[in-house]
């Protein structure tokens, strides 16, 4: 234990120190003093050195720390105030956090300034008592005191300045976070305004358009917002009111002269009208054109502007409308594609509302457009030309309307003549006339109001549409002919022609109106193409575009269409297309190419026709029972149907069905069967036999195999009536749904009793209630398997060999080992 440390007593404050000049005594004090001396003695007795000593005494620093008391009493008064200014210093963690609008937390404190110099001044004093001086004793110049006063000072502003800093640094995310807030409250304030006032401005429109017809310079305003939702709502409020108020006739506006002419108030008052339904028109068109080159609202743009041209397709403007929607008729996004599609097909099939001015200013568009772009758009750009609609009796009924037209001047004429024989009174023959004219002009107006066009100005406009459309369909014909070295650098890959399947469906659908004389071209145009394939050997074909099987087939069909369509005045050898199907039956591959399109083929080449040549219908009877041993039970059915329908137009090759020992009864010219010959009259079908049908009567699917073993019962004898069945095209149809759902059924008595060894997993598949599988297998499944059996195999594969060389390796060492050891021994 140490000695215990004295507590020291600090005297009493001395009074003010009072020079003895101030000091005045009276004459009572005096006499009072004298005559109490028993009283005022002990003042003579009092020691005033020893007391002057130990109030003025300068002691050791480690036994009296007077002085450093009374500083440090001095200095935490000084503090005290400097809290009282800055603020009192709080605990942490026994004071509660400020919370600011940031969601920020932060303590107040007092600023480190004053901690640190309360915390520097208790160092020193600490380190002067241990050096054994004290700074409190040492008496300090004037000199010394000025220039620390006037550093304290310093010292104080300084503190000032960096606590209002801290305060400002502290305010300004606040300040910023309720801007923010002001700005989003105000916004949203704003925008609900818009919207009231946008579903005001649109009701008072509707319900009286002409008084409020300026209201639609507000609402173009409002569509220049900068906020999504309020340019949205105003453009698709802008629909509703046009859509609404545009009249039925298309607005003219006066002229100089007229404007300078006298009219009455209606007549100012629609002009107004119509003058500023046409500028606000104009500008809104103008802002859906500027706002759909922008994807966030190129949807809503191209919807506008679809709805507009197709419920307005009479009014002003009509031109841009049409522009923008056919420069978006082959466009990435599905959704203006189609909008665009189907506002076009309402032009073509609706052709009452604009009087066929706008169909033909679409194709003409239509038409420039696949010129510009060299045939490369989407299949949906002409294949709008489908819906396409023309009279083929424009030439009849003028002829007629002139008849009639004769007939009446013949019939005016008698009872013209009638009526001045019989009528011999001037005011009846007035008053006739002036009915007739009447008449005259009420039929007029009614032909007008009936938006009827003059016979020869529809017959213009028709050939105005098909001169378009034949001028974009043999410009894909071309495009597609044209050879690799002049289509580019990169040679064109199969099914590199988008436009050729929907031009060749408009080419069959329309061949009819070709004029003649192109009709040789054309089908020069399809040969070429139904034989320009992947697999051509030619030599001259070397240099043309490859098509695939699926575009070769619809050639071949739109040759048979135009060949029938126009059988009277064509005379024309379709050998060559026989030929090419004959070959593609071949080519064909069931996830690459289209069955539907094989169908159609089948039944436009070989079952709608007449009468085929014996050889060649037995040829292609061989060729697609050989086909339906290949492929899927769709297609497979297709060629079945096909092959019973050409066993019963020909009788004579129902011989195919006998199973000779030589083949069948009649071979024709060759003897001898050749199934990979080119030309079907050159195969000698007639020499085979159809011993397909009978493992295609042993088929899985019950409806090929059905079809199998009809065509299997069909007899040679020339009395047989002919059964009509189904086309190819419905077989196909039919069967393709069903295999979806298509469920095999096993017979437990058809699986033979011998089974192998490994056929565990069989047999218990077949034991059981439900014997029934699913026949769909999953390629990915198969794929993987069968890279895992490979893979593996690789790896058998590639082990052997490491081993072979490892033995190898092992035997040439020990041989060199052995060498070794029989040199050391000759040595």
């Amino acid at each position: 234990m140490g000695k215990k440390k004295q507590k020291i007593v600090l005297p009493p404050e001395l009074p003010p120190e009072i020079p003895d000049e101030a000091v005045e005594v009276s004459d009572e004090d005096v006499r009072f003093v004298a005559e109490n001396r028993e009283y005022t003695g002990f003042l003579s007795n009092l020691d005033t050195k020893s007391i002057n000593k130990h109030v003025t005494r300068v002691a050791d620093v480690k036994e009296d720390d007077l002085e450093s008391l009374y500083e440090k009493r001095i200095r935490k008064r000084s503090l005290d105030k400097e809290a009282e200014e800055h603020g009192l210093e709080v605990d942490p963690v026994d004071a509660l956090p400020v919370k600011t609008l940031d969601g920020k937390l932060y303590y107040r404190t007092v600023p480190k300034a004053t901690q640190k110099s309360e915390s520097e001044d208790t160092d020193e004093a600490n380190s002067n008592k241990d050096g054994g001086t004290d700074a409190s004793v040492v008496r300090l110049t004037k000199a010394e005191k000025r220039a620390k006063l006037k550093k304290m000072r310093k010292e104080a502003k300084r503190q000032a300045k960096e606590g209002a800093e801290v305060e400002e640094i502290e305010k300004i995310p606040q300040a910023e976070a309720l801007d923010e807030v002001r700005k989003d409250m105000t916004a949203e304030e704003d925008n609900e305004k818009k919207k009231f006032r946008l579903a005001e401005l649109g009701t008072a429109l509707l319900t009286d358009p002409e008084l409020n017809i300026k209201s639609l310079k507000e609402m173009l305003e409002i569509s220049k917002d900068g906020d999504r939702d309020i340019v949205v709502l105003a453009l698709k409020s802008l629909l509703a009111v046009f859509r609404d108020i545009i009249p039925g006739y298309r607005i003219r506006l006066p002229t100089e002269k007229e404007q300078e002419m006298k009219v009455s108030k209606a007549i100012k008052k629609m002009r107004f009208y119509e003058s500023t339904l046409l500028s606000a028109y104009k500008a809104y068109i103008q802002k859906l054109i500027a706002v759909e080159k922008q994807a966030v609202y190129k949807r809503v743009a191209v919807r506008c502007i679809c709805t507009l041209l197709e419920a307005v397709p009479h009014f002003n403007f009509r031109e841009s409308l049409l522009a923008a929607v056919i420069r978006n008729i082959s466009s990435e996004d599905d959704v203006s594609r189609k909008l665009c599609c189907s506002t076009v097909k309402s032009l073509f099939t609706n052709e009452g509302k604009h009087g066929g001015e706008a169909t033909v200013e679409a194709v003409q568009m239509i038409a420039d457009l696949v010129k510009d772009h060299d045939c490369q758009l989407h299949p949906d750009s002409i294949e709008v030309f489908m819906s396409l609609t023309f009279d083929e009796d424009l030439g009849k009924r003028e002829t007629r309307d002139a008849d009639n037209k004769f007939k009446s001047k013949n019939s005016k004429r008698k009872n013209l003549k009638e009526l001045k024989e019989s009528v011999a009174n001037e005011k009846k023959k007035a008053r006739k006339e002036m009915m007739s004219k009447t008449r005259e002009e009420v039929t007029a107006e009614l032909k007008a109001a009936s938006l009827t066009t003059d016979v020869t100005e529809r017959r213009r406009m028709q050939s105005d549409v098909l001169s378009a459309v034949f001028q974009t369909f043999f410009r894909v014909l071309k495009q597609a002919l044209r050879p690799r070295s002049e289509a580019g650098s990169s040679p064109q890959a199969p099914g590199s022609h988008p436009l050729l399947a929907p031009c060749l469906n408009g080419i069959g659908k329309f061949c009819q109106l070709i004029d003649l004389d192109f009709m040789s071209d054309l089908m020069n145009y399809l040969r070429k193409l139904a034989g320009s394939g992947n697999n051509s050997g030619d030599s001259s074909m070397d240099g043309s575009a490859c098509l695939t099987v699926s575009e070769r087939l619809q050639c071949c069909i739109a040759a048979f269409k135009v060949m029938r369509n126009n059988l009277d005045a064509l005379n024309v050898d379709l050998q060559d297309f026989f030929v090419q199907l004959y070959n593609l039956i071949i080519e064909y591959r069931p996830g690459r190419d289209k069955g539907q399109i094989l169908a159609e083929a089948l039944k436009i080449m070989l079952c709608d026709d007449r009468q085929h040549d014996m050889q060649r219908a037995a040829a292609f009877i061989k060729r697609l029972a050989t086909f339906s041993l290949c492929f899927g039970s769709a297609e497979s059915l297709a060629a079945l149907v096909t092959v019973k329908h050409l066993l019963q137009k020909n009788v004579k090759c129902r011989n195919l069905l006998e199973n000779d020992a030589g083949g069948g009864s009649v071979s024709g010219v060759i003897a001898k069967y050749q199934p990979y010959a080119t030309d079907p009259n050159l195969s000698g079908a007639l020499a085979s036999v159809l011993w397909e049908m009978n493992l295609l009567s042993k088929h899985y699917h019950p409806a090929v195999s059905t079809m199998a073993s009809n065509v299997c019962m069909l007899s040679t004898g020339d009395s047989q009536v002919y059964q009509s069945n189904k086309s190819p095209q419905q077989a196909f149809k039919e069967l393709s749904l069903e295999q979806e759902s298509f469920i095999v059924k096993s017979d437990p008595k058809s699986s033979g009793t011998k089974r192998k060894k490994g056929s565990a997993s069989l047999e218990h598949i077949s034991t059981g209630s439900d014997l029934d599988f699913t026949a769909q297998i999953d390629e990915n499944d198969v794929r993987k398997k069968l890279s895992e059996h490979y893979l593996l195999l690789h790896d058998i594969a590639e082990n052997e060999r490491l081993r072979g060389e490892l033995a190898r390796t092992t035997l040439s060492l020990k041989l060199h080992e052995q060498y070794k050891k029989q040199k050391k021994r000759r040595t």
